[in-house]
């Protein structure tokens, strides 16, 4: 308990600068008396700590002590804290402490440089509670069971045991062995609805590498081939590596993206902006679904 307070005190004088004995008793819940005999242990153990009497006094550490003590370059502590940032955005009640600790460590190190957030625009509190809970799941490896909607529109009822958490493509999967399918899958968090986390527990480890052939991921891909009026430039500029702009304005663009309903979904967002050129099968499949919706106007 004495060991966890010397640290409270460090974590506080790092953050504050200087502190009274008072304040320090008041958020320790502790005697004066108490935090002194803990200002004499800490240092007795070579930490640069001491006390100032008067007006404007009080319990300090020696300027740059910490940042001296930690054998990192200024690169490496921002590197550290622009990661704890990024887990800071899916989850920033777990990570607060994380960040005030670490800053009060590594000092002013300057990291608004970058800032994360990986939820989505819609469904983000709900996104949210999928990702804490599989978390929770993961780390005291407990099954779980939930509805999923694949790619193929079909809904089933699955129990998993989940083994980590990935982020690719613009989202969150979940990589876990599925005992309905009998082997790993990855399923991604926007389709999982009610989950709950089961008394069943189990002891399969995640393997350190997930995303390659052999991981089971069964997003099958398709190569499609667009063009894109002259409107559509900013979204030709964010989302397409491949692209080509014709001499009237317009763009032939390039992407690879998951097969299923999902194309059809996808080439709606672009309204009447947008024309399939590739694959064939794909361009009749929009122009069948676009005339199933123009009948019910009809």
């Amino acid at each position: 308990m004495q060991a966890n307070r010397l640290f409270e005190i460090i974590y506080i004088l790092l953050d504050k600068k200087m502190v009274t004995s008072k304040e320090l008793a008041e958020r320790l819940e502790v005697s004066t008396r108490t935090i002194f005999r803990d200002i004499e242990t800490l240092s007795a153990a070579g930490i640069p700590i001491y006390m100032s009497k008067g007006k404007g006094g009080g319990i300090s550490l020696l300027p740059e002590f910490v940042l001296n003590k930690v054998v990192m370059t200024e690169e490496e502590k921002e590197e550290i804290l622009a990661s704890v940032k990024a887990v800071h955005a899916v989850n920033p009640e777990r990570t607060d402490g994380v960040l005030g600790k670490l800053s009060g460590f590594f000092g002013d190190s300057d990291t608004d440089w970058i800032e994360v957030d990986f939820s989505s625009w819609a469904n983000a509190e709900t996104e949210k509670n999928t990702f804490n809970t599989l978390k929770a799941s993961i780390l005291n490896k407990h099954v779980v069971d939930f509805t999923y909607n694949s790619a193929k529109g079909k809904t089933t009822l699955r129990k998993a045991e989940p083994l980590k958490l990935c982020f690719k493509g613009g989202a969150w999967y979940l990589y876990g062995y599925c005992f309905t399918q009998q082997d790993f899958r990855f399923f991604k968090l926007r389709r999982i609805r009610d989950l709950e986390m089961q008394e069943e527990t189990f002891q399969r480890s995640s393997p350190k590498k997930i995303f390659s052939q052999e991981s089971g991921f069964d997003e099958t891909f398709v190569k499609l081939k667009l063009k894109l009026s002259e409107k559509m430039a900013y979204r030709v500029y964010d989302e397409f590596d491949t692209y080509h702009q014709l001499g009237d304005g317009s763009f032939l663009v390039e992407i690879l993206y998951p097969k299923g309903k999902w194309i059809f979904y996808y080439i709606t967002t672009f309204g009447s902006e947008c024309e399939v050129l590739e694959p064939e099968d794909v361009r009749k499949e929009v122009k069948s679904e676009l005339k199933k919706m123009l009948e019910k106007y009809s």
